[in-house]
């Protein structure tokens, strides 16, 4: 094979594209039979490395297509095109309750795709590859533009779609990790929305008044967005995530001032405080620490699940109050909260309410608590921690999910998500895909 291995050809198409296109990894050129290993690997900027990879043999023409032929063994086996990306691992020997997120969304995500002679498991960083090619996936589209707001004493990032415009808006709310996340807007921009992505935990009235932000605080972003001459002001919606699904729930429902097209709530529940604020919510969440389970090594591991759906009124949002579409995505093996028993509980609450028919539920087996756009890794369990005005509170929290299920779950939720938007804010249009 030495004397070959410079006629190897390994080819990734498109090698340059959006985080959740597909592409087509072809080998050609080995000898007919030849067993192979494709390999990825991808260093965060955190400075952690991932990697995952596949056995293949190849055809009798010599080549080896992954959207056709089968792994034979790896982190992930059969006919999986993707699967290089989404069974992307921390490499063994590392830290393993690692959570891979894009921090700087204006570069790219850089993994490099290798080819290796035999079945190989490990070491790879040892062997000459047979070839190399190096493929970038993006947040943002070409021409998506991405401004900085700071209007009202908001921490946030505004993203606006390559255009003219007006676009419909889109109020991105992520889960409770203490810091500004760009990610999603930004791909939710490369789609056609103008999308504002907000740090409500760490804003300038909490470093400067040692207190968390209270509903204006989400007023004001969302009349930012209204008040863009770029966004369509009668068509924004609110995505959450998490602990920002109760958040969106909650401004859905009391809100005088935010009165969203539609709105999407992933992974999260209804129960909290209905009056409390960010923090008397972080609070109410974080008395559960006190029920903990420690894992083989003695580390806490933090589980919302062990909430019960309360009878009490005033600690769970009355959803019956929303007058817009409403999609629930929901994990059936979440682990960390209990989004499918909150789920149902709101089905009731909605249909009591005469708005049954605004509620559509994705609910999804075999599937955790973080259900990011497609192909992003599946994280089990990773390092976690509360943010309040007091010190931190640290966990590894457990997120649950089985791999192939729930890498197949984020697929098809990411599809639907798009379509529900785009049927509620533009009017059930399509927008084409983006190429980079």
């Amino acid at each position: 094979m030495d004397e070959k291995q410079c006629c190897v050809k390994l080819s990734v198409h498109p090698s340059r594209g959006l985080v959740d296109e597909k592409f087509l990894v072809l080998v050609q050129k080995v000898p007919p039979g030849l067993q192979v290993t494709l390999h990825a690997l991808h260093r965060c900027e955190d400075g952690h490395s991932w990697d995952a990879f596949g056995h293949y043999t190849a055809d009798a023409t010599g080549t080896v297509n992954v959207a056709e032929d089968p792994s034979l063994g790896g982190t992930y086996s059969g006919v999986e095109q993707m699967g290089l990306l989404w069974s992307l691992r921390p490499v063994p020997g590392t830290n393993a309750k690692l959570r891979m997120r894009k921090m700087n969304v204006q570069t790219p995500m850089e993994v490099t795709v290798s080819v290796y002679q035999g079945h190989q498991t490990e070491g790879f960083v040892d062997q000459v590859p047979l070839a190399t090619v190096v493929v970038e996936r993006w947040y943002m589209a070409p021409g998506v533009c991405r401004i900085p707001i700071t209007e009202g004493g908001l921490i946030a990032t505004l993203f606006l779609p390559s255009g003219p415009g007006p676009f419909p808006g889109i109020l991105d709310l992520l889960g409770g990790s203490g810091r500004l996340m760009e990610y999603r807007a930004a791909l939710l921009a490369s789609h056609g929305f103008a999308s504002l992505a907000i740090d409500y935990m760490t804003p300038k009235i909490t470093l400067e008044t040692g207190k968390m932000v209270d509903n204006q605080y989400f007023e004001t972003a969302y009349t930012v967005l209204q008040q863009h001459p770029q966004i369509l002001s009668s068509r924004i919606a609110i995505v959450g995530l998490s602990f920002g699904t109760g958040l969106t729930l909650k401004l859905a429902a009391y809100s005088e001032v935010i009165k969203p097209r539609c709105a999407v709530c992933v992974s999260g529940t209804h129960i909290q405080p209905v009056d409390g604020s960010v923090e008397q919510i972080l609070s109410f969440f974080s008395k559960n620490s006190e029920k903990s389970r420690f894992n083989e090594d003695k580390e806490v591991i933090w589980r919302d699940l062990v909430l019960p759906i309360p009878t009490d009124p005033t600690l769970k949002i009355d959803v019956g109050r929303i007058q817009c579409p409403l999609l629930l995505v929901v994990g059936e093996d979440d682990q960390n909260c209990a989004a499918q028993e909150s789920a149902v509980d709101m089905k009731e609450m909605m249909e009591r309410a005469g708005n049954g028919h605004l509620l559509t539920v994705l609910s999804y087996p075999n599937t955790g608590h973080l259900i990011e756009p497609p192909y992003t890794s599946h994280t089990r369990q990773s390092n976690y921690r509360i943010v309040t005005s007091a010190t931190p509170k640290r966990f590894v929290a457990l997120w649950g999910g089985e791999t192939v299920a729930h890498s197949r779950a984020q697929e098809d939720a990411w599809k639907k998500i798009l379509v529900f938007l785009r049927e509620n804010l533009f009017g059930g249009s399509t927008d084409s895909h983006l190429n980079l």
